[in-house]
């Protein structure tokens, strides 16, 4: 652990609507890929937690689901964690897309942030998309809603003016010593990103109605030499739905597991042997026994 009575640590949450880049902002932030990204609205589901480390601090990034307006149980769940991390951090990036309409969605976080008295850096994503000049009537639209201790714009996708927003939360955190390992990139059990992973690859490939509708359960992980055997399942809530998982002669189920493959192993540094079922548990996403059983405890949202 780092002695250096300069030295800073604390959390940091990335909050915004869905799909704003938040999961990408904060793998490129680690430089590693920990949360799961995709183009579809709510990807991610669960609070997890990233460390990056340097010489001058440790930051813990907290990556929440995007404020919606909830649909169901898990909708429930999703919103209550992300708008409960906002008092328990120290500081918080809100992510927004460059643009000079403020709606709904942008109107509800402003109330949200206003109730709490953690600093707050708006982080404008997907810079590289428009022309510099663009960016400035964005900055003044946002700065008229509320105030903000800075304002930055990136491109998580490109990496740009990360190094400056890294400098700018160093700026709020509190002294103290680091809360991980340098080694640490992140508190999620092996289980979770894995199952996150296979989620992802099936958002990206299957059709639109479906993907809000799945989990997955990671049933076994087997390790011997150079390889891990790792069976899982994809649940949804149709029987229809999982005629299209699994595809012609299996062809869907296939796609799936071919792409996730690569990034598992990537990430568990060895061969992977990976084999997937589907199931269907009806209406999963209204059922606290089912939610707990993929990952989400609805005492959370109590």
């Amino acid at each position: 652990m780092n002695e250096n009575p300069a030295y800073k640590s604390g959390f940091v949450t990335l909050i915004g609507r869905p799909n704003v880049g938040k999961s990408t902002l904060m793998n490129r932030l680690i430089g590693q890929k920990i949360a799961i990204t995709s183009n579809k609205p709510q990807t991610t589901r669960n609070r997890i937690q990233t460390v990056y480390t340097s010489e001058l601090g440790q930051i813990v990034f907290v990556d929440t689901p995007g404020i919606h307006k909830a649909k169901n149980k898990l909708g429930d769940y999703m919103v209550h964690v992300a708008e409960r991390t906002l008092s328990e951090v120290d500081v918080i990036l809100w992510l927004v897309e460059p643009g000079n309409f403020i709606g709904a969605g942008e109107r509800h976080i402003t109330e949200q942030l206003q109730k709490v008295k953690t600093p707050v850096i708006l982080v404008i994503n997907k810079s590289d998309t428009v022309k510099k000049e663009e960016l400035l009537p964005c900055i003044d639209t946002y700065r008229k809603i509320m105030e903000f201790q800075e304002i930055v714009p990136v491109s998580a996708l490109k990496g740009d003016n990360t190094d400056i927003l890294i400098s700018c939360i160093m700026k709020y955190l509190p002294y103290g010593a680091a809360f991980y390992d340098e080694d640490t990139v992140t508190d999620q059990p092996m289980r979770q990103i894995v199952a996150e992973l296979i989620r992802e690859k099936a958002l990206r490939l299957l059709e639109e109605e479906i993907p809000h509708g799945i989990a997955v359960s990671i049933e076994k992980m087997q390790y011997r030499k150079n390889i891990c055997d790792i069976e899982a399942t994809i649940v949804c809530e149709r029987d229809s739905h999982k005629g299209i998982i699994i595809g012609r002669g299996g062809s869907m189920l296939k796609r799936i597991g071919s792409a996730a493959r690569p990034d598992i192993e990537d990430l568990m540094e060895q061969h992977v042997n990976l084999q997937l079922w589907v199931k269907v548990k009806k209406d999963w996403r209204d059922s606290d026994f089912l939610m707990k059983n993929f990952g989400y405890n609805p005492k959370d949202i109590q």
